[in-house]
């Protein structure tokens, strides 16, 4: 077998410089949207979207092709580092999820998911077929368009959502729960149909590709209340003979790690398997929320910034300088928000929840951010869409974004404290806490 040679010395020094440059721009505007009362993802991202042919390939094209060259291998080692954040960052989120709460409170969670589902899919849907056909590609079916329009409307990004809540500390909050767990089962509806609908665009969608995928997502269900439940106990059981905090970091981030692989081999997504497992983790009741400190440390610290100042260097916003396209834009954003506010304040509203914890919910999941990017991409890749849509969709994620913190600040001002959220508070700071061994 011939020794596979190791990375090349000049491509190591670019990989080295963007990471470098990413996380240094991703902290500095993170720290400064911070300081303006948003979530730091928001400037994460823009840290992005200024290196990328946004801005920086118009300012000094030279440069930003030395620094981001448009090589995939070059590209794949960047996609690499921000998978296994996101990955890890959804597996946190999964840790901290009260499944007591979801428990209890299950048709509320269903409730708000079916009207944050159903009314932005349709209106996605009717928008498909309203749209000039020239934004359509050649040979893109009008049909499947408008099935992707609509899948990309009522998909919620829970990697933005979970990082929003924890910057603004309203993760432990009951309103912050239902809106992960409505958020993942929104997610988990839009991977789905996204896989539909990819199969329509290559002629391959048949009833058994249905039943496959929900089999799938049936068999994750059941193999989690069954094998995984011991499994995880007896992993984290052992990890925690010692007394560092190493073996307990170590042996959770396998278990979130090879828990994405598995739903990704699949064909879902690799965070649904991630979040299955952070939430087996959380209910395990065998960790020690000040051993996993360093872990949340690095992976909100170094890794997310670089996933989402990755996902924003795959935006390109000149193309909204063209009218036709900015106006068909904003006529989609306006679907895209008002859709998704309309179903779940309704589907919150006929859950008996007061129009403050509709409003938060609607907020919270109103934002797309980067599972947005990456729902555009596939439809770019397999041409269901136009360049001009693309746009036109990362335009959705990026403004849903910014609009969530503070519609999500001013309707939590209003909705009062209970005991169980004070109880869930000081569990989560625990968190914080540096382990004193």
């Amino acid at each position: 077998m011939t020794p596979v040679a190791p990375i090349g010395a000049h491509q190591l020094l670019i990989f080295l410089l963007q990471i470098g440059t990413l996380l240094l721009l991703a902290l500095a505007l993170g720290a400064l949207a911070t300081r303006l009362r948003l979530p730091s993802v928001v400037g994460e991202l823009l840290a992005g979207v200024l290196v990328g042919p946004s801005l920086l390939a118009h300012l000094a094209p030279d440069l930003q092709q030395w620094l981001f060259p448009a090589q995939p291998g070059q590209f794949h080692l960047l996609d690499a580092v921000g998978q296994l954040g996101v990955i890890l960052l959804v597996g946190l989120t999964g840790i901290h999820l009260d499944m007591g709460l979801v428990r209890r409170r299950a048709a509320t969670a269903a409730g708000v998911s079916v009207g944050g589902l159903v009314v932005p899919l349709g209106l996605g849907v009717a928008a498909g077929f309203l749209i000039p056909g020239s934004l359509i590609p050649d040979g893109a079916d009008t049909m499947v368009f408008a099935l992707f329009l609509g899948v990309a409307m009522c998909v919620s990004a829970i990697p933005v959502l979970a990082k929003t809540l924890m910057d603004m500390k309203l993760i432990h909050r009951n309103v912050g729960q239902l809106s992960l767990t409505a958020g993942m089962i929104d997610d988990a509806f839009g991977w789905f149909m996204l896989s539909i609908v990819s199969a329509m665009a290559v002629h391959t969608v048949s009833t058994g590709t249905v039943l496959t995928s929900l089999a799938y997502l049936a068999a994750i269900v059941v193999f989690a209340l069954t094998v995984g439940r011991p499994l995880v106990r007896g992993s984290l059981r052992l990890a925690a003979r010692s007394e560092g905090a190493g073996p307990t970091v170590a042996t959770t981030v396998v278990l979130i790690v090879l828990a994405g692989a598995a739903t990704h081999a699949l064909g879902l997504e690799a965070v649904f398997g991630a979040f299955v497992m952070g939430i087996l983790i959380g209910g395990a009741g065998k960790v020690d929320p000040a051993k996993l400190a360093p872990l949340r440390t690095v992976v909100l610290g170094a890794l997310a910034p670089v996933f989402f100042a990755t996902a924003g260097l795959r935006m390109d916003l000149t193309a909204l300088s063209e009218p036709p396209v900015l106006l068909a834009g904003l006529a989609v954003l306006a679907v895209a928000v008002v859709g998704k506010f309309l179903g779940v304040y309704a589907g919150a509203k006929l859950s008996r929840l007061n129009r403050w914890e509709a409003l938060a919910l609607g907020a919270g999941l109103n934002a797309r951010g980067v599972i947005e990017v990456v729902v555009a991409m596939v439809g770019l890749r397999l041409g269901i869409v136009s360049v001009e849509v693309y746009t036109m969709i990362i335009l959705v994620a990026v403004v849903t974004s910014v609009m969530a913190p503070p519609l999500l600040r001013m309707a939590m001002a209003r909705v009062e404290r209970t005991a169980d959220e004070e109880l869930r508070e000081t569990a989560y700071r625990a968190w914080e806490r540096q382990p004193s061994g």
